[in-house]
């Protein structure tokens, strides 16, 4: 994060004694300017509300002509010259859109996480915006809940990682320079656990859940710089976030040392109403300044409501102003009162917009999961003549946009039709959708089912719509909407009879709970919502000419009455492997995933031998090394991801079964091996819940190494940690 320069420091304390109640109000309001995928507009304010000083903040700008005339309005046209900061959401990308963080999880790669980001930033900087409303920080164990697709999956460990990447590409080495943005950490903190997956609902967990699993990702988002952090829409126990003193001011600020911006959410401010702890503006906005929320989204609630809050002492004019000195600060340090309109001052050549649209393309690829391979049906045969591609996604390209698609052209969309054309010029592919995404009308099914006849293949493209994900989006069943299911049974059913392959690709931002199509389909991908280079990605893969590496980064449940299903649960003194009936398990249902965190098969065939950790007694200062050999015994070059867990053998509070604590990765060549090292720190494995367990106690630890969660699949090792 850029520094704060002392003629700055100075800067803002002139300002702040010059300004008017309404202008320092001002700069703690952000308006929306337009329509964008986060809602309508906001009527009632115009460009005389930024030169009057009313409004010192937009959101929903877009484009770099009306960035800078409404930076010029505030510069050249207001008292006081006050630069805006004009935010976005860009989730995966801005004009050229990334697979939504959920996919990119699938990576386990920071780096590429880092990289994204980065050119996400320089992209939408070049259109004037100074702030992204992102990284999305919510750990989601519950896919019925349509935001798990803009966030990290069921790991805290992953989570804080995709943060710190996050973080470091959106905001870069410099925030002042002309293509870095702001980064605002979201939803702090909890959002992901909302009950019965239903958005905006109520959340209720323990504080061991909170420490441990849901504010990990937004203290290493703090450790790494981020700008501003944005509270969630919804209450914890009953305190709604944007007015949760004790979590804003107590465990953000005091506790994980927190100094910049708090942003509220879309309208956050006056929902309080709604939420019932306020009755009316005035006690809204005096609730959220009080909590120590610096700027009011949309609402309008300090402009109209704090004026009469400070004539009744429910705030004074120190936490004003403290709130006031967080946002120039952030301006300042974002360059604008130096350099208001160097973003969004030049435009990004081809080159290099080409080269991100590579880059796009080499990510979505990487994204998809090869949830299953049984009979070898992919990669599909180098000389296929004929291919049948069926489904309401096959040829779907505003769809492979996903839930966020910033300033994204429709049209600049691959679909996977376009892609495989593309790929396989000598093919003669026939395509029908047979149906609806979510509609009723079956009536295309028919013509569908003929086209299988005579090819050598299907490739059958189902799944949600890219609203069908994100945000007040969840689904009480996540399975495929409309009349997919009878579609693909029908082309199951008449592939089989003919001995044809049938390759399913599944387009979601959640896991889909489909086992029928699992155990029946020749291969079955999940190729979530792939981005801008849809088509091309999901080509490579199909054809080989990129081997499948994503892993799933949150767990498949095999029916809805399992959720929440995750790999980090604790076994109960009667877990689901013990012998008798009095076990924790359903009498009508398997306990396992239909694929476990961690899943993903390769075009090669890996197998892992050899585990071992040096040295093998440990203090808790220390950092060890787990090595694992590798092979490929496949016939293609592959890379294998191979996950480093832990298990507490004994400690005073019941341990998880299995702990996130490495990843790592290796590429091998047919009939190759190597060894695989994996650097575990043992500060890491005390329990992350921040102030409930000062200590780790001595005593052993098994160290498990493997493809996935999958206990079956793990090698074990042991460290003796002593004193």
């Amino acid at each position: 994060m850029g520094t704060l320069k002392t003629q700055d420091a100075g800067r803002i304390d002139t300002l702040i004694g010059r300004m008017t109640l309404t202008e320092k109000l001002g700069q703690l309001t952000m308006m929306s300017a337009s329509h964008t995928v986060t809602g309508p507009v906001i009527t009632g304010h115009s460009v005389s509300d930024i030169r009057s000083g009313r409004i010192g903040n937009l959101l929903n700008l877009i484009g770099a002509a009306a960035a800078r005339e409404m930076q010029r309005v505030a510069v050249e046209e207001s008292r006081l010259g006050i630069p805006l900061l004009i935010g976005l959401d860009v989730i995966h990308g801005h004009r050229t859109l990334f697979p939504p963080p959920l996919a990119e999880a699938a990576l386990f790669d920071a780096q590429a996480w880092a990289l994204t980001a980065r050119e996400a930033a320089r992209e939408a900087a070049a259109d004037g915006i100074t702030m992204t409303f992102a990284p999305m920080l919510d750990v989601s164990r519950d896919p019925r809940w349509g935001r798990t697709v803009e966030g990290p999956g069921e790991s805290a460990w992953v989570g804080a990682r995709l943060a710190q990447a996050k973080v470091r590409g959106f905001q870069g080495a410099d925030l002042a320079a002309r293509d870095s943005i702001a980064a605002v950490a979201k939803h702090f903190c909890g959002y992901g656990a909302v009950t019965a997956g239903r958005e905006y609902a109520s959340v209720d967990v323990s504080d061991r859940a909170l420490l441990e699993v849901h504010l990990p990702p937004f203290a290493a988002a703090v450790d790494a710089g981020v700008a501003a952090v944005m509270p969630a829409f919804t209450d914890l126990a009953g305190i709604p976030m944007t007015a949760h003193s004790g979590m804003l001011r107590g465990r953000l600020r005091r506790q994980l040392g927190f100094e910049g911006v708090v942003v509220s959410d879309y309208n956050a401010v006056a929902e309080l109403i709604q939420h019932g702890v306020a009755a009316d503006l005035i006690e809204a906005a005096a609730l959220a300044l009080e909590a120590g929320v610096d700027i009011d989204m949309v609402s309008g609630a300090y402009l109209e409501g704090l004026p009469a809050a400070l004539e009744r002492g429910l705030v004074g004019l120190a936490q004003i102003d403290e709130s006031v000195r967080r946002v120039l600060t952030l301006k300042a340090r974002l360059g604008l009162f130096e350099d208001p309109y160097g973003r969004g001052a030049a435009a990004e050549s081809a080159a290099v917009v080409a080269e991100r649209r590579r880059l796009a393309r080499d990510i979505a690829a990487r994204s998809i999961v090869l949830l299953t391979n049984g009979s070898g049906a992919l990669p599909l045969p180098a000389g296929i003549g004929r291919l049948a591609l069926l489904g309401p996604l096959a040829d779907a390209p505003a769809e492979m946009r996903g839930p966020w698609w910033s300033a994204a052209d429709p049209d600049a969309q691959v679909s996977v039709l376009a892609g495989i054309r593309a790929a396989l010029p000598q093919a003669q592919i026939r395509h029908a959708s047979g149906c609806g995404i979510a509609d009723p009308d079956d009536s295309g099914i028919a013509g569908a089912l003929q086209l299988c006849d005579g090819t050598e293949a299907v490739v059958l493209c189902l799944g949600e719509a890219a609203t069908m994900s994100g945000e007040a989006a969840s689904r009480a069943h996540p399975g495929l909407p409309g009349r997919q299911q009878e579609l693909a049974e029908a082309v199951l059913r008449r592939a089989g009879a003919r001995a044809i392959p049938v390759i399913a690709v599944l387009f979601s931002g959640r896991p889909l709970i489909v086992p029928w199509l699992a155990e029946r389909a020749s291969a079955l991908l999940a190729a979530w919502f792939p981005g801008c280079e849809a088509g091309h990605a999901v080509a490579d893969v199909l054809t080989g000419r990129t081997s499948p590496s994503g892993r799933t980064p949150i767990t498949w449940p095999r029916a809805v009455g399992q959720i929440p299903l995750f790999f980090g649960q604790r076994s109960g003194g009667r877990p689901a492997d013990l012998a008798g009936p009095f076990a924790s398990r359903y009498i009508d249902e398997s306990t396992g995933p239909l694929f476990p965190f961690g899943h993903g098969l390769t075009y090669g065939r890996f197998t892992l031998s050899h585990p071992r950790v040096t040295p093998q007694s440990a203090r808790a200062s220390d950092t060890v090394e787990v090595r694992v050999d590798v092979e490929n015994h496949g016939p293609r070059r592959a890379q294998e991801t191979v996950f480093l867990f832990t298990r507490r053998m004994k400690s005073r509070v019941a341990p998880p079964t299995l702990e996130l604590h490495g990843v790592g990765k290796i590429a091998l060549d047919a009939g190759a091996s190597g060894t695989l090292t994996l650097p575990l720190a043992l500060e890491e494995l005390r329990a992350p819940g921040l102030d409930l367990e000062p200590a780790l106690e001595p005593g052993a630890i098994e160290i498990l190494v493997g493809p996935s969660a999958d206990r079956a699949s793990l090698l074990t090792c042991r460290l003796e940690l002593v004193d």
